[in-house]
């Protein structure tokens, strides 16, 4: 096999590949005995048809094409690992020679991006700065009343409905006069001034007292009827309040382990005090990486970022049910028009495709390898994270093929995080930064939802 590579672009190249017709014998062997197994020739048993007779029936140019369909992909393959390339995405191949002669060839081209080269700077101590990890009065006493009233009280109050009451409402919809299917429900809990029902409910309801009705006319947002005016009937089965406990030692032996009020302030200052540490290690994180995004300078291939721009596109579109209006009133909603969409759309990709070579780079550099060990720790860790059995997650995982993909990931994780651990970290204040305790947890943040708010929230 010949071949010679053409730099394109510095993100594409052409392959020029030519082979004996001779070397194709195993493939047009192969193509033979598969049109054998199936075609049907009177004397002939199936797969003993005689290749002559396969040239007659069915001709020489569809053996040939069969052929040629089943060597491109190794004589591509191998001709690309000649050449050290890394192919992104499929090739476009054009066959330019065909000659089945004895002394024929084949002989055809393939255009493909290929990873950029990229020049790293110097990895070792690269500076970032994060924010302080103050503790303010304000945060503990925030995270107290958030306390407070996830052990308040409900008691009915005979008086009009006030914003922050907390109704029982039975809802009714139309449109046309006609019942809207799941437009309606008995006995929904609704906090008056949330906005999270229907639009128009807050002020429907506002004023009204236990036993009385509103009806009001709101614009429908999904749904058969989406987009249509609709008649919406709320009858007030009850108003209550909520009732706050009173922060004493009482309150602090309910609400934790603790026997007074200053060890549970205490408690929460030293929760908090971990979680902005967490951040912290977070906040090094993501600087560092817009850090090299924004010094390291190399061509992205087009092909690379039309895939992540396709990948984010699909994922907000299935999620609005592949519905044009829906996905109009998500733009209304968002502000912005298709064009600006695409273009955020595409900005977004262009810099997850750059934070991706970059660490793929860097992983080269640094020698990264992942063990079976850590594998199977994000594929356990993910499980959890979707309340999958691990060994399901993983069975669904080699079934779509993504292993690679998630492999490339974790590597890409890992990369990150020997950064970070050999990175210059101060605060705001100038005071060194050692992540060397909350790295394990910035690694499991890569891979799942990091503890924060639930650290406090949960005691």
């Amino acid at each position: 096999m010949k071949s010679t590579v053409e730099n394109l672009s510095p993100t594409r190249v052409r392959l020029a590949v030519e082979v004996p017709f001779d070397d194709l014998k195993p493939s047009l062997d192969a193509a033979y005995k598969a049109i054998a197994s199936q075609v049907r020739v009177p004397g002939f048993r199936p797969g003993k048809v005689p290749a002559r007779i396969i040239d007659q029936r069915v001709g020489r140019g569809a053996v040939l094409q069969e052929a040629v369909n089943e060597a491109l992909p190794r004589l591509y393959t191998d001709a690309a690992r000649e050449h050290e390339l890394q192919p992104l995405g499929q090739p476009d191949i054009d066959i330019t020679n065909l000659d089945d002669s004895a002394d024929g060839s084949l002989a055809f081209t393939a255009e493909v991006d290929v990873r950029p080269e990229i020049a790293l700077p110097e990895l070792d101590g690269i500076a970032v700065t994060v924010d302080d990890t103050t503790v303010t009065d304000e945060d503990v006493e925030e995270q107290l009343s958030e306390l407070r009233d996830r052990f308040g009280t409900l008691k009915t109050v005979e008086r009009p409905a006030e914003t922050g009451d907390y109704l029982s409402v039975d809802i009714a919809t139309s449109v046309d006069g006609g019942e809207v299917e799941g437009g309606g429900a008995k006995g929904l809990s609704y906090v008056v001034g949330s906005g999270d029902l229907v639009d128009g409910l807050d002020e429907a309801v506002t004023g009204k007292s236990a036993g009385d009705t509103a009806t009001f006319t709101t614009d429908l947002k999904q749904g058969e009827h989406a987009g249509k005016d609709a008649e919406v009937t709320a009858t007030i089965n009850s108003v209550k309040v909520k009732e706050l406990p009173e922060v004493d030692d009482e309150f602090a032996q309910l609400a934790s382990e603790f026997d007074t009020v200053a060890e549970l302030r205490d408690d929460l200052r030293a929760r908090l005090g971990r979680v902005k540490v967490l951040e912290q290690g977070a906040q090094a994180r993501d600087k560092l990486l817009e850090q090299l995004i924004a010094t390291v300078e190399f061509p992205l291939p087009e092909s690379a970022v039309k895939a992540e721009v396709d990948a984010r596109e699909h994922d907000i579109v299935h999620s609005l049910g592949h519905d044009d209006a829906l996905f109009d009133r998500y733009l209304e909603a968002q502000g912005k028009t298709r064009d600006e969409f695409t273009a955020e759309l595409r900005e977004a990709a262009e810099k997850s495709v750059r934070a991706q070579f970059l660490l793929d780079e860097v992983a080269n550099k640094t020698e990264v390898q992942i063990g079976d060990a850590e594998l199977t720790q994000y594929l356990v860790q993910q499980a959890a994270r979707y309340q999958m059995a691990p060994q399901e997650f993983a069975n669904q995982v080699m079934q779509a093929g993504t292993l690679p993909a998630l492999v490339a990931d974790i590597r890409r994780n890992k990369a990150l995080a020997g950064l970070l651990e050999n990175a210059k970290v101060t605060d705001a204040s100038g005071n060194a930064v050692d992540l060397n305790a909350t790295l394990a947890a910035e690694m499991a943040a890569e891979f799942g939802d990091p503890p924060v708010e639930d650290d406090v929230d949960d005691e």
